[in-house]
């Protein structure tokens, strides 16, 4: 799998870190103010999160990047299958070219040429399904967790979440303040409610009783 690229911005919250926290930058509406009219940092309600052990420890994440997986080999399977009968149909043109005429020669030629240009646009083909089904799987799996975090904040009174990564921009921060294990727990059992929920059917409709002849 492709190695996770900046996702500081998970909930587009760290350019406003650094706004509020800026001696220059207006105040947060609804937040507290010293004389100066600075925000007080002391009363932002902060934590964060290790963003790639959030999503690599997320079950959905886990399944659904298994799949992609087990798909990928299957194709691998059947790449190798075509390629090796390709090189053998092109050792025994080699061995057999002799025995043809100049004609069918240039056509067996014609013909393997054309093969291998099927097997690399096979290739390419898989290569690019492969690539759109786990980008597909990030953006789903980034939804869950922003919708997630949205109410975890809201039920543990927190005003940012912010999400850290190696090289990011955040440098430094309290352990007290990561809830990494906390949400990978919360979220996974969110999901285990969620699967586990019946999908409500529709009630039929009752007819209405069929006139009588009377």
């Amino acid at each position: 799998m492709k190695k996770i690229g900046n996702v500081i911005a998970i909930l587009g919250l760290s350019g406003t870190l650094f706004a509020a926290c800026s001696p220059s930058s207006s105040p947060a509406e609804g937040g507290a103010e010293n004389g100066n009219g600075e925000i007080n940092r002391t009363d932002l309600k902060i934590a964060y999160i290790q963003t790639d052990s959030v999503i690599n420890k997320f079950d959905f994440f886990m399944a659904k990047s298994g799949e992609i997986a087990e798909k990928g080999k299957k194709y691998e399977g059947e790449l190798a299958s075509r390629a090796k009968g390709f090189e053998q149909e092109v050792t025994s043109f080699q061995s057999t070219a002799n025995t043809m005429t100049i004609n069918q020669a240039r056509a067996k030629e014609e013909e393997l040429v054309q093969k291998e240009r099927n097997l690399v646009t096979y290739r390419d083909n898989v290569m690019q399904e492969l690539s759109a089904d786990e980008n597909k799987l990030y953006n789903e799996v980034y939804d869950m967790i922003q919708i997630y975090l949205k109410e975890y904040a809201q039920e543990n009174d927190l005003e940012m979440i912010l999400s850290y990564t190696r090289g990011g921009a955040i440098w430094y921060a309290d352990n007290a303040l990561d809830i990494t294990n906390s949400v990978i727990s919360g979220i996974n059992e969110d999901l285990k409610k969620k699967q586990s929920s019946p999908t409500p059917t529709a009630t039929p409709t009752e007819k209405a009783p069929a006139p009588s002849g009377n």
